[in-house]
């Protein structure tokens, strides 16, 4: 990630020339020097589109095989004897995966992209297989789909830390946020689709409503096995894909920061937890994506006592998570289009978490509040509220580069997505075994939105990698 990239003289005309005299430049209201440098510029490639097909294809099939079992889990539970447990722990194997999450910041930080994602498509392609192996057994088939989910779930740290990173490395500063909110949103839109691939191949069990009709346990194990060995197929050729043509970085840095050297992994950590306001945007990120993640595995639990079916809750998570994707991908462009304005958007899109959830929480309590409790009303709040929240991620992502550079990206993205799926791990694991009312966990959705909203509008935003990239290069 530093001086690594490229040697000394094709770094020459990227980096700014050294001051010749140790006194500081006068600066402006903005922090920008008042003299001005040479023009500096770095330079793109045509490629560059094609790695991010692939690495964005990584995610949303990491998003895919994760999500596998939760939209047909009453059919694995007549196909494989999987208990309430097991479908839980299926679940539970993504925030799990992120317990090395660690090892793979030091690897892309040492080793670069290419290795980092090779070694996470193999973990993939492994998982995958493991869960197509024909056993008759049961018991071990039901283990190897277990290890299957476990090495899928080993591939989340890369898949939803290296966003930045990748944008930084091959894209220049006007598209760096639409990069990273492809590259990083890909990966819920393959969760999402999970909820239509699941129940519309696989039938229910009889008795059930989804969106296949009713069969027998040999059909529907046929049906699941089915779309094992089509996921394991769709890994495969993204594997073979990277395998073929993944380079970790273009022959010429495409901006100046791209090109800077970086702090080491040991100095990262320092820097990032003695900065008070890295911590304040930490925090604003980890506790309402990992609430909302939280409450999005139990959504259909949440909504049963208000007469919601299980298919309709699967519809509202899909279309909140594909609402998130689209408005997320428009509002890092548009960040990109006017840059400096990243805590402006958050604001914008913190607030309407806020009232959305607020909503749907008060829409819940109809005893109290008398609100009309609608299909409609639910779908909306729902999907509001997911469109919100989904869609802040890759703004929060260029935030965090931009207020710790020059912290690798991989490596402060990787922090706060460990302490998000920590927030979520422990709610998940809260509910599983200490608590069987959830009603309450409603209220926690606009605390947390609030609570951000408070950081977010305490918080004072730098772009130290803007200055680099635009201001030095003016």
């Amino acid at each position: 990630m530093g001086l690594g990239w490229s040697s000394a003289e094709e770094r020459r005309p990227l980096l700014p020339p050294p001051p010749q005299q140790p006194r500081p430049q006068p600066r402006g209201r903005a922090g920008v020097p008042a003299g001005r440098l040479p023009p500096l510029s770095g330079r793109v490639y045509g490629r560059r589109w094609l790695v991010l097909l692939l690495f964005s294809l990584l995610g949303f099939a990491q998003g895919l095989v994760w999500n596998t079992w939760g939209p047909i889990q009453n059919s694995a539970r007549l196909a494989f004897g999987f208990s309430g447990w097991d479908i839980a722990l299926l679940v539970f194997w993504g925030p799990i995966g992120f317990a090395p999450c660690f090892f793979f910041m030091w690897l892309m930080d040492k080793k670069g992209l290419r290795v980092t994602v090779l070694l996470t498509s193999s973990l993939m392609v492994l998982g995958a297989g493991l869960r197509c192996v024909p056993v008759s057994d049961l018991e071990i088939r039901k283990k190897l789909i277990h290890g299957g989910q476990l090495l899928n779930g080993l591939a989340g740290p890369t898949v939803m830390n290296a966003a930045p990173f990748l944008s930084t490395t091959w894209f220049s500063p006007d598209e760096r946020a639409t990069a990273t909110a492809i590259a990083s949103l890909l990966n819920y839109l393959g969760s999402a689709a999970a909820f239509l691939v699941g129940p519309l191949v696989v039938p229910p069990p009889n008795g059930t409503a989804q969106l296949a009709a009713p069969g027998s346990a040999p059909r529907i194990k046929d049906r699941i096995e089915a779309v094992l060995y089509a996921e394991f197929g769709m890994v495969s050729l993204i594997f073979s894909a990277a395998l073929a043509y993944f380079p970790s970085r273009p022959p010429f840095p495409p901006s100046v920061a791209a090109a800077s050297q970086r702090l080491s992994y040991r100095r990262s950590f320092c820097r990032l937890l003695s900065n008070f306001r890295f911590l304040m945007i930490a925090l604003a990120y980890a506790i309402p994506l990992g609430v909302f993640s939280g409450w999005s595995g139990v959504l259909d639990l949440i909504l049963t006592p208000i007469h919601v079916s299980q298919v309709d809750a699967g519809w509202i998570g899909f279309w909140s998570i594909v609402g998130g994707c689209v408005v997320g991908i428009a509002m890092a462009r548009f960040a990109d289009f006017i840059r400096g304005m990243l805590k402006f958007i958050l604001l914008l899109l913190l607030s309407g978490a806020t009232l959305a959830s607020t909503w749907f929480t008060l829409t819940c309590l109809t005893t109290v509040t008398h609100l009309p409790l609608t299909t409609a009303t639910l779908y909306t709040s729902c999907i509001l509220l997911g469109i919100f929240l989904n869609s802040s991620v890759p703004i929060f992502f260029e935030l965090f580069v931009e207020t710790v550079y020059p912290v690798p990206e991989g490596i402060s993205c990787g922090v706060v997505t460990f302490l998000s799926n920590v927030f979520m791990g422990v709610l998940l694991f809260f509910l599983t075994f200490y608590h069987t009312e959830f009603s309450w966990f409603n209220w926690c959705l606009p605390g947390s939105c609030l609570l951000s909203l408070l950081l977010i509008l305490c918080f004072r935003e730098s772009y130290d990698r803007l200055y680099l990239d635009v201001v030095v290069s003016v």
